[in-house]
C-alpha cells in the first residue's frame, strides 16, 4: 500500500523554526514529484511549494518565498520542508502529496498518494 507519513509538526514561537518529513511506505520517491500544501482552520488548502523527481523545487506560495525550503533526504525517500521565521499566519496543517510524474502542479486533485497531516502551531 502506496503511504506517507508526515510528522515534524510541532508548537512554535513566531521566528522560530520546524522542520517537517513526508516519508514514503511502500514505495521509492526515486520517480516521484512530492508537493506540500497547508491548511489553516476556516481556510482553504494552498500549495506551498513542490520538488520533482531531479531535485528542481519551487516555491508556489509568495508569502513563504525566502523562508521555506523544499528537499530530499540522502536516503530518497523522505521529503522535507524547512520552514524558518515562522510566522503566526503560517499555522496550519501541513501535508505531502504525490505523483509519479515530472511535473508539478499546485491543483490538490491532480496527486495520487496524500499523507494525513500534521499540525504546525505558531504561537507566544
Amino acid at each position: 500500500q502506496l503511504q506517507l507519513v508526515e510528522s515534524g509538526g510541532d508548537l512554535v514561537q513566531p521566528g522560530g523554526s520546524l522542520r517537517l518529513s513526508c516519508a514514503a511506505s511502500g514505495f521509492t520517491l526515486d520517480d516521484y514529484i512530492i508537493f506540500w500544501f497547508r491548511q489553516a482552520p476556516g481556510k482553504g488548502r494552498e500549495g506551498v511549494g513542490c520538488i520533482t523527481s531531479r531535485n528542481v523545487s519551487s516555491d508556489y506560495l509568495d508569502s513563504v518565498k525566502g523562508r521555506f525550503t523544499i528537499s530530499r533526504g540522502n536516503a530518497k525517500n523522505t521529503v522535507y520542508l524547512q520552514m524558518n521565521t515562522l510566522e503566526r499566519e503560517d499555522t496550519a496543517v501541513y501535508s505531502c502529496a504525490a505523483k509519479s510524474t515530472r511535473y508539478c502542479s499546485p491543483n490538490y486533485r491532480y496527486y495520487d498518494v496524500w499523507g494525513q497531516g500534521t499540525q504546525v502551531t505558531v504561537s507566544s
